[in-house]
């Protein structure tokens, strides 16, 4: 075996399985699960009449790189999205197919990074984080370091806080922006400072940006990590990989299809990792990821959705919980009235309602939790569904 594996953590939803144990609860009360980020909304009619439509494709072995028609729709995509006209992604050279975010932000740690080294790399990453993070890291031999994202620097990383022999030995900085659970979405100003960071001490940026589509001002989408080095002039992409999936912007969480862009080299060498790991998407998932990049109607009307529940949740539990719209994303991260694993518990024992304990995504470092005392509250389900949930949450905080 491994023994790498040893040192995984129990993932949050096999935490929060063992927290909930023995509790029954109310059955006069439906249940509402607030806990996982997967859209609960239905899946673009047109999307799955291209999935069916190009099921005989299943007779045929897929390409590693994807079909030709899939790397143009998402170049496309991107090159639209993150304002790329001046120098548009090649994708031919560019841009990577994946089988969701989630396979491709664990493996191309293990692609890029030395597990030989001495002293181990490090992979740095926020806290609390997506934990594919830390997995990635611990199995491909290095060192997490934890960026605290506390509610005092706005939820984003506090770079000036590292200290400098541990950016020294940085191989790899997991970003994530709009984030995963705080919302916060880093600024130009933020992009800035990592590109400075990354050239001096030659680490890769991986950018996930899985949720950059779910924000509230239709004027200002968040910005990217191509975006934002093309605005500097960072024409080649260097050392920045921007990571994004159909799942989130187009509720297809089950497709498992996503992308990779970014600097051609770094492209180049994972590419050679995937063709011996397998992950190729199936012919009938590339002509329905081909039709869901290419139109931004049934994302605008997600996003309206997003919005409507954030406006109904919030106004029911203003004055209750110490929470706030997030600059994206679709979660909330309010400050509990007690412990967050109690404030869970109880939930979920009086009122059928499950959200996620803060500390379940997060590491005790630097002398603090930042995720303790929080809890993660995904707005993915229907809009009855969230209001009924707020009310109950309401409900059980005013009895404390």
């Amino acid at each position: 075996m491994n023994p790498r594996l040893a040192r995984l953590q129990p993932y949050p939803f096999q935490k929060l399985a063992a927290l909930l144990e023995g509790i029954e609860p109310p059955r006069e009360r439906s249940p509402i699960r607030l806990s996982i980020g997967e859209p609960q909304d239905a899946a673009p009619p047109f999307v799955l009449e291209a999935l069916g439509a190009a099921l005989p494709g299943i007779a045929r072995y897929p390409a590693t790189r994807g079909a030709p028609a899939l790397r143009g729709a998402i170049a496309d995509w991107a090159n639209r999205r993150y304002a790329l006209a001046r120098r548009p992604l090649d994708p031919e050279r560019e841009v990577l197919p994946v089988a969701g975010t989630r396979e491709a932000l664990f493996s191309v740690a293990q692609a890029l990074l030395d597990g030989t080294r001495a002293p181990a790399a490090v992979v740095a990453m926020p806290n609390p984080f997506y934990q594919i993070y830390e997995g990635a890291a611990l199995l491909a031999g290095a060192e997490p370091w934890y960026l605290d994202t506390r509610a005092e620097h706005g939820f984003r990383p506090d770079l000036a806080a590292v200290p400098a022999d541990i950016w020294r030995r940085t191989r790899l900085l997991y970003v994530c922006s709009p984030g995963n659970p705080t919302g916060a979405v880093l600024t130009q100003t933020d992009w800035a400072e990592l590109f400075a960071l990354s050239e001096r001490y030659g680490f890769v940026i991986v950018s996930d940006e899985c949720y950059s589509e779910i924000y509230f001002d239709e004027t200002k989408p968040p910005v990217g990590v191509l975006q934002a080095a093309a605005a500097l002039g960072r024409d080649d992409f260097r050392n920045c990989l921007a990571f994004n999936s159909l799942s989130k912007r187009s509720n297809l969480p089950g497709l498992r299809s996503g992308f990779v862009a970014g600097d051609a080299r770094l492209i180049e060498r994972y590419f050679a990792y995937r063709t011996y790991q397998g992950c190729a998407l199936p012919p009938p998932t590339q002509a329905a990821s081909i039709a869901a990049w290419g139109d931004e109607a049934h994302v605008r009307e997600n996003r309206a959705r997003y919005r409507e529940r954030f406006d109904a949740v919030l106004d029911i539990l203003d004055g209750v919980l110490d929470v706030r719209r997030p600059d994206a994303g679709f979660y909330l991260w309010p400050a509990t009235p007690r412990d967050d694993e109690s404030f869970c518990r109880e939930l979920y024992a009086r009122e059928n309602v499950l959200v996620l304990p803060g500390r379940y995504l997060s590491r005790e470092a630097h002398g603090v939790d930042p995720g303790a005392g929080r809890a993660r509250i995904a707005l993915v389900a229907p809009l009855e569904q969230c209001i009924e949930a707020a009310r109950r949450i309401r409900r059980y905080v005013e009895s404390l």
